[in-house]
């Protein structure tokens, strides 16, 4: 129970610190300028509706997928550790944005801003999918293979109904914090992924030296 409590936490915090809604803010005000509420509510919940589903299927058919390539785990730990901690030392310098750019016209009514750009790949982008590859790895080392899965399920919508609460109250949020507020917390957040990534790559490493015979585990 207490490890499965463990993988929530660290999926939960890596996710959200990942997806960063506050940072989506000022995008997601644009793509939406002249909309009510009522609009910003039904995209938001659009938008995090399909990054779940995204996020599950990486999930679900993720690993099985890196399987039929033949492709170890411990690879994905180690690549999914480098992505993170490019994207956190990006954040953490803040020499450019960690969500893609998007057209600078403003977009029409009738267009569905809610798959694309908002879901993929603002939300879930290359990041997210590493760790939630990442997370699913230390899976199989685990005792209580379901809890584990159940708790990595629980994150995943832990950070989407977070992101859906920033989302939906935008204007609120952005008027409280500021910019200068949302800078500091993605500085923040950036040193908190470069140590996670950080950390990722250091298991991988071992786990994939262990797989080939060159170290002994304990």
């Amino acid at each position: 129970m207490i490890e499965a409590l463990t993988l929530f936490i660290s999926t939960f915090t890596t996710l959200l610190a990942i997806v960063n809604p506050l940072e989506t803010l000022p995008i997601f005000l644009t793509l939406l300028e002249g909309s009510g509420d009522e609009t910003h509510r039904q995209v938001a919940g659009r938008s995090c509706l399909y990054a779940t589903l995204l996020m599950f299927f990486f999930l679900i058919f993720g690993a099985v997928i890196l399987r039929l390539f033949g492709v170890p785990l411990s690879m994905v730990r180690v690549v999914g550790g480098i992505i993170l901690t490019r994207i956190g030392f990006d954040l953490f310098s803040a020499s450019g944005q960690s969500v893609p750019l998007v057209a600078s016209g403003k977009v029409e009514k009738g267009d569905e801003i809610a798959f694309v750009p908002l879901a993929m790949p603002i939300m879930v982008g290359p990041g997210a999918i590493a760790t939630i590859l990442g997370m699913t790895s230390l899976v199989r080392h685990s005792g209580a293979v379901i809890l584990s899965f159940l708790a990595i399920s629980a994150a995943i919508l832990a950070t989407t109904l977070t992101s859906y609460l920033c989302l939906a109250y935008a204007r609120r949020l952005l008027a409280r914090i500021g910019q200068k507020g949302i800078d500091a917390a993605t500085r923040i957040v950036g040193f908190f992924l470069a140590t996670v990534g950080m950390g990722l790559i250091f298991h991988g490493v071992v786990e994939a030296l262990r797989d080939y015979g060159l170290i002994v585990a304990n």
